[in-house]
């Protein structure tokens, strides 16, 4: 037999505990309902009509097309809005065209590109790149530089060797057992004999070289360690009679500082350098290759004068000019007029034969010319016969000499 039990009042009351016992009478409990039951009576009151407002349509804008860069649309990376430059297109290169052999490390290859750009539209010269991205002289064990470089001029057989080299050596060295620091005493003495072989290899080949010095990097500490591998290597250059070109100046401010844009080869503002700091740009590598060809062409001769940077080589010779203009009036005169390349005749000129300036005999010993006959700096004394006062045209109003002079008093006696 179940019975139902009623919980006791006291657990139905809701009051707090200091309104119970005593105070009850006085303040009473208010009746619950349960909330699932109104109390009796109770109507709910009568809701408006909800008017239910048409959907609002709205009208969908046609998409402008984003432009893409990158290999695909779905890379994650974001894409960077970026100007390419067009291809430049190399002409067939001529049978017997000159070989150029670059070699060196992932600037070694920008600097090849540079120079494919540069001599395009001349048959006469090839750019052979044989760089390794990922080489250099600590790291031996990826590419012996110094073993394999006889190797590849006997394979190619170059008129001339470009190196450009040191981005990847900036890391330690394992020298027999031990591994030195970057840049301490024996760091630095294997590192000058290793760049010291490989220049006594192209040396022991007879093939002209090259150097190229290191460009600087957006890190202070790394573009102080391409300065001390230029002057390593422009110290190996010098024992080998080698040229070393120095193109620190090109990537740099007027303090020296690193920089991301910078004049071109035509003088314009441009990128020069990658978002890394590292890397060269279409243009940067252009520039480098600027800064090379001056050196390549003193070694080609005839085969690299045809080149797109200087298209006024390519029109024809304008002859031996005349006689000198009679000199009679000082010409603009200027003090610093520097040679760029050292030479003082354009490149496939006829030379003219010698002659005689006007001003020889004045300018040089310092004599004066002769004074012209009726000018103001003519001093001769007795005048020249064509030399007299100038004489006035004005008629004369004044008494003539016979009147206006005094008889000539008698002589005494």
């Amino acid at each position: 037999m179940l019975v139902a039990s009623t919980p006791p009042a006291w657990s139905q009351d809701s009051r707090p505990w200091f309104l119970r016992g005593l105070l009850s009478p006085f303040f009473p409990q208010r009746q619950r309902y349960p909330e699932a039951y109104p109390p009796p009576g109770y109507e709910a009151p009568a809701q408006p009509p909800r008017t239910v407002r048409p959907k609002r349509t709205v009208r969908e804008r046609p998409s402008k097309p984003q432009p893409q860069s990158g290999p695909s649309a779905n890379s994650g990376r974001s894409a960077v809005k970026r100007i390419v430059e067009p291809e430049v297109a190399i002409q067939p290169k001529a049978p017997d065209a000159k070989v150029v052999l670059v070699v060196g490390d992932f600037l070694a290859t920008s600097l090849a590109e540079g120079l494919d750009a540069v001599f395009a539209e001349n048959p006469k010269v090839k750019i052979v790149d044989r760089s390794k991205g990922s080489s250099g002289f600590v790291r031996l064990d990826r590419f012996d530089w110094p073993d394999k470089i006889s190797e590849i001029i006997q394979e190619e057989k170059p008129q001339a060797v470009v190196v450009l080299i040191g981005a990847n050596d900036r890391q330690q060295m394992r020298i027999a057992e031990a591994r030195e620091t970057l840049r301490n005493e024996a760091w630095l003495r294997e590192y000058t004999a290793r760049a010291a072989n490989f220049a006594s290899a192209v040396y022991a080949t007879k093939a002209p070289l090259v150097w190229v010095g290191a460009t600087p990097f957006r890190s202070p500490k790394a573009s102080a360690d391409m300065l001390a591998f230029n002057e390593i290597f422009r110290k190996v250059s010098a024992d080998v009679d080698a040229e070393f070109v120095d193109v620190w100046e090109g990537f740099v401010d007027e303090n020296g500082a690193f920089v991301t844009h910078g004049p071109d080869v035509a003088g314009q503002q441009v990128r020069l350098r990658t978002g890394d700091g590292v890397n060269l740009t279409r243009a940067g590598e252009r520039k480098l290759a600027f800064y090379t060809e001056k050196a390549l062409k003193r070694l080609l001769g005839e085969a690299g004068r045809l080149s797109p940077a200087n298209p006024g080589m390519n029109m024809p010779s304008a002859g031996s000019p005349g006689a000198q203009m009679p000199l009679d009036r000082t010409v603009p005169v200027s003090l610093s007029d520097p040679e760029l390349d050292g030479g003082s005749d354009l490149l496939g000129a006829v030379a003219s034969a010698p002659q005689k300036p006007n001003s020889d005999g004045k300018a040089i010993p310092g004599v004066a010319p002769a004074s012209v006959a009726g000018r103001a700096d003519n001093f001769s004394w007795p005048s020249e016969p064509n030399s007299g006062p100038l004489r006035s045209t004005i008629p004369s109003t004044s008494p003539s000499a016979e009147t206006a002079a005094p008889a000539a008093a008698p002589a005494a006696h």
